[in-house]
């Protein structure tokens, strides 16, 4: 059986499928154990006359006492199956949802340190895993102990000499498995990894094949591909063999057992045919006494397939437990609810570093203040912090108190939910998921009207376009909307964020694959269906920024000008020079 802090309330949980099961598995391994008594029955009644052609009725009772003990182990088999198999895939259902759920509240930290094939493998063979350890391994465990136990009592019964010298195999096998159970252990956790490094490789490759086949890669992966699978294959090759190395052992010490039941069973039925019964055993006790040998055979394998199993379960529940374990870094504290969200946003003396690289800012001594209703427009070289500060009003990381406010609120103290429920967001990668357009742009609420939906592809220019596909807005758009061009997937994820009429809209880059007469359109949106709505708007673009209400110019993380348009070119010598080269790019276009 498996614990663990994770596992173990399931017991409690699921405590009547398991004491139910259980007690009706211990019953099927009594009166299976009846069989061999029945034969042995048989066979001294027709050794000793009892039974013959004329006389037999004690044959036929034997007969319909077997046919009844297998019908009570047919019935009994299918409810502990029912109740232990469904046991376990119950827990296998918490489980997942309770990893899915910590997966949801994890920061940005934990899926930059932790790839995505990685975590994907704790959902499928590591589950896996835990979930036959709960069923296949119960099972096992319980109908090997108890088989075990009441086979050996009822040899002890008909010879204890006998028994104790086919224990001996027994005892040495117990010691061999204990031994083995660590390097089982050791071994399956190499397998895990190499799995987890294969499947990590070909998700990787799954989401760039675009890129792979532009550059004409593809041999170049495959060879790449064939190096994490060849490795996979020694790891699970190793791993079989010493499985194979246990069967093996298994195999040789219960033949040993078959042997000496044999050899001593047939002398003891020469001193009971030699002494008139007075020593030894009959052939009909010897036959019994052989069933019940051969009822040890499925316990001896059970406890070995045990063994190998809590070995591999014991590993895969310490890698899912290394993710229910991490630390939930974004959580409520000291929380203040304002009676209104306006969209007033302050930065006083604001740094921020990223987790694992503390020594070298992003951010530093950032001090600005954007009033509730204004749109302004964020420039800077590349590198420069300009998503990292939008990416700060979502709370995807911890900030330092006293240092990011909205509304005059410190953002630490504000819940999670109500920032993010308040701001629009338009990612700079305008993720999209593998679903209807119509889905994708009612992200945020799937219960908005048809009407709704429109007016939101209107706003960001693309309803032309998405009334030109074949489904319009019931189309497919694929894994990350690998249908749609560059523009039509920042228009959609634009209509997704702003569908929600937010009181803070962050556009991050999301006119950049547009035309400029596309752009002016959504500008234009923006003013009118915006006004008195915060509006933050990343872009590369002067022309993006130029009529908007304030423009603040990042450079190296700092504050280097925060004002009109006028006054960014006079103070600005980043902001200055990019207008001189934008201007002189659409001089040179003109020719």
């Amino acid at each position: 059986m498996l614990f663990g802090k994770h596992v173990n309330k399931f017991y409690k949980k699921y405590f009547f499928y398991f004491f139910f099961g259980i007690l009706t598995l211990i019953a099927v391994d009594y009166i299976q154990l009846l069989i061999p008594e029945l034969i042995g029955n048989v066979v001294d009644g027709v050794n000793t006359g009892t039974i013959t052609f004329t006389h037999l009725d004690p044959l036929i009772e034997n007969v319909l006492w077997i046919l009844l003990v297998g019908v009570g182990m047919f019935l009994g088999r299918f409810l502990w199956r029912v109740c232990i198999f469904g046991e376990a895939i119950r827990i296998q259902a918490d489980l997942r949802l309770d990893m899915f759920k910590k997966t949801e509240v994890l920061t940005q930290r934990y899926y930059k340190a932790n790839k995505t094939g990685a975590i994907l493998s704790y959902f499928s063979n590591d589950l896996e895993t835990v979930e036959e350890a709960f069923g296949f391994g119960i099972v096992q465990l319980i109908d090997g102990v108890f088989l075990l136990v009441l086979a050996l009592i009822k040899m002890f019964m008909i010879q204890p000499i006998l028994t104790s010298i086919a224990l001996i195999p027994l005892v040495l096998l117990g010691l061999c498995a204990v031994l083995i159970d660590r390097y089982m252990e050791k071994m399956f956790e190499k397998r895990q990894k190499a799995f987890e490094s294969l499947s990590d490789f070909a998700q990787e490759n799954f989401t760039g094949i675009r890129v792979i086949k532009a550059f004409v890669k593809e041999k170049k992966e495959m060879r790449q591909f064939a190096k994490e699978a060849k490795k996979n294959k020694e790891t699970n090759i190793g791993f079989v063999r010493a499985s194979a190395l246990l069967d093996v052992l298994f195999d040789f010490l219960i033949y040993a057992i078959f042997a000496i039941i044999l050899i001593g069973g047939a002398f003891l039925v020469y001193n009971y045919v030699k002494t008139s019964g007075a020593q030894g055993i009959s052939i009909g006790s010897l036959v019994e006494f052989i069933g019940y040998v051969d009822s040890l055979i499925w316990p001896v394998f059970a406890l070995a397939g045990t063994i190998n199993l809590i070995a591999r379960s014991r590993t895969s529940l310490r890698r899912i437990s290394s993710l229910l374990d991490e630390k939930v870094e974004i959580v409520d504290d000291k929380v203040v609810t304002p009676d209104e969200f306006k969209g007033e946003i302050e930065f006083r003396h604001f740094s921020f570093a990223y987790p694992d690289d503390e020594n070298h800012p992003e951010l530093k001594d950032i001090n600005i203040k954007i009033n509730s209703g204004e749109t302004v427009g964020i420039v800077g070289k590349i590198g420069s912090g300009k998503s990292t500060l939008v990416n700060m009003l979502f709370r995807l990381y911890n900030v330092k108190e006293e240092t990011l406010f909205i509304d005059g609120y410190d953002i630490m103290h504000l819940p999670v939910k109500l920032i993010r429920e308040n701001i629009g967001y338009c990612p700079q990668d305008n993720f999209l998921f593998s679903d209807t357009v119509r889905n994708n742009i009612a992200f945020s609420n799937k219960n908005l009207s048809p009407e709704d939906v429109a007016l939101a592809a209107e706003f960001s220019s693309v309803k032309e376009n998405i009334e030109g596909f074949k489904d319009q807005y019931d189309t497919l758009i694929g894994e990350k909307g690998v249908s749609l061009s560059g523009g039509q997937k920042q228009r959609i994820s634009i209509s997704r964020a702003i569908v929600k009429d937010p009181k803070i809209l962050v556009l991050d880059d999301s006119v950049s694959a547009v035309d400029v007469k596309t752009e002016e359109t959504i500008l234009k949106n923006i003013k009118k269906i915006r006004k008195g709505k915060t509006t933050l708007l990343i872009a590369s673009r002067v022309s993006t920024v130029k009529s908007l209400d304030k423009i603040l110019v990042l450079n190296e993380g700092k504050v280097e000008a925060f004002g009109t348009h006028e006054e960014c070119l006079k103070n600005s010598s980043t902001y200055a020079r990019m207008v001189e080269l934008q201007t002189l790019e659409k001089e040179m276009e003109g020719k």
